[in-house]
């Protein structure tokens, strides 16, 4: 926990001694806040007019008002941050999904790969062993044609 902090802070002509566990710039920001809420009703035609109870009243509705759209803009980019979370989780489970899935198609491919290979080792071998047969019929029948000449 931080150390208590006292800071000095004016606000509407007035010195405030105000303390909390914030930094003294923050609690000089805070007081700026006021100070210029206060400045921009000062600015208003008719607000001098009104009694001093209901000139804070209309000041603290306004901070409050500043303060629940705050609020809820706070909660709409929660949610969205929640969204976002979530798809990205939702993006990276499909993404180990699809690298377990390329792994596989992977192994699959090396398994035909080698068993092409094989294949194609046990086709030239069937293809030497036509052409010899071919051969070996077709010189007995050249030496028969011979023999009978």
């Amino acid at each position: 926990m931080s150390a208590k902090t006292n800071a000095d802070v004016l606000i509407g002509g007035k010195i405030y001694t105000l303390s909390g566990y914030e930094s003294e710039a923050y609690l000089q920001k805070v007081a700026a806040y006021i100070n210029n809420k206060a400045g921009e009703f000062e600015d208003l035609p008719d607000y001098r007019r009104f009694p001093a109870d209901m000139r804070a009243t209309l000041l603290e509705l306004n901070i409050a008002d500043d303060y629940f759209k705050a609020k809820n803009q706070a909660e709409k980019l929660e949610e969205d941050l929640d969204a976002r979370n979530k798809e990205l989780y939702d993006l990276k489970h499909e993404l180990v999904s699809l690298q377990i899935k390329l792994e596989t198609l992977e192994a699959s491919m090396k398994e035909y790969e080698t068993k092409n290979k094989e294949l194609q080792l046990a086709k030239a071998r069937l293809e030497t062993a036509l052409e010899d047969a071919l051969a070996g019929k077709a010189e007995p029948k050249a030496n028969t044609s011979a023999r009978r000449d």
